[in-house]
């Protein structure tokens, strides 16, 4: 199964209430003021953000004018062009190597599943990767990820529980350096963004990456749930402003009927989605392509 289909069947809830919602709109409503209102709501009820829903439907409602056209197909085309454009505010960095890969994120999003997959998505581009067990806090934290590391079949890093985050940090890229490992992906504990001090760990093993490897391309990674919605750009706000995000890691999209605040994410933070989750088997992440996510949810 390709991308496209496996992206589509994971955005079906999210389709299936936006769809069905614009096509009662479109057979109710002529297109005018009390459409574009409607299509306003319709949005919103999508996950997208008030503010960004009020650009999108500001940004239609000049152009139908301006082209003075009125019909279905023409909105419906409008709409996926000025969706995309929205999700492509931000530019998609392109991995390159020797890299290091930091995943952060609050509890339950799916760090650590989220590390095998990216794991397995290296080693299929024909890259060497190891991993760091850097949540030292969680019970059996290092073990979930032992099992992910023998699927992917990859090597790991890890200390005893407990342990000091930024060590087992500082082992893998001395160990990555020595070895001219490609891919170094770092798990790190799951931490509620309005934890100070738990940012403060998160700046501190960004540090050891920045000083221990300045030769590594670094990218720092929030791992977001989709079913969370729109209440995921105030993490990502938080986030970002501790360590700087360089994207995006979407989990649980096939869970999620909120997809829209996707477009949100990127378009108000000017962070880019770079993977997403589309099902629970090793190889089910993909790099994000904004086209066909909109055909996903349209």
């Amino acid at each position: 199964m390709g991308l496209f289909s496996k992206l589509k069947n994971a955005l079906k809830k999210t389709r299936d209430g936006l769809s069905s919602a614009l096509s009662g709109l479109f057979s109710k409503n002529k297109i005018g003021e009390e459409f574009y209102e409607e299509l306003e709501e319709i949005l919103i009820g999508a996950d997208i953000s008030v503010v960004t829903a009020e650009e999108i439907v500001d940004e239609i409602r000049e152009e139908a004018r301006h082209d003075k056209v009125k019909d279905k197909e023409f909105i419906t085309n409008l709409l996926k062009d000025v969706l995309e454009e929205k999700l492509t505010e931000a530019d998609i960095p392109e991995i390159e190597y020797p890299a290091v890969i930091m995943l952060v994120g609050v509890n339950g999003v799916g760090k650590t599943t989220t590390v095998g997959k990216l794991a397995n998505y290296f080693l299929s581009k024909g890259k060497s990767v190891t991993v760091a067990a850097a949540d030292t806090f969680r019970a059996a934290a290092a073990d979930q990820l032992t099992v992910w590391a023998e699927r992917a079949k990859v090597r790991i890093v890890k200390h005893e529980e407990g342990s000091d985050p930024s060590a087992v940090v500082f082992d893998a890229v001395t160990s990555a350096k020595a070895k001219n490992t490609d891919v170094v992906i770092v798990d790190t504990a799951g931490r509620l963004h309005v934890k100070a001090h738990l940012m403060e760990e998160l700046k501190k093993m960004s540090r050891v990456v920045e000083r221990e490897y300045p030769a590594a391309n670094f990218y720092k990674l929030l791992i977001l749930d989709a079913t969370t919605g729109n209440n995921a750009i105030s993490q990502a706000e938080i986030f970002d402003s501790a360590v700087e995000l360089d994207g995006i890691v979407l989990t649980k999209l096939d869970s999620s009927a909120k997809g829209g605040f996707v477009v949100s994410l990127c378009s108000q933070l000017q962070i880019p989605v770079i993977f997403s989750g589309v099902g629970e088997k090793l190889d089910d992440l993909e790099l994000f392509d904004p086209e066909e996510f909109i055909d996903g949810i349209l």
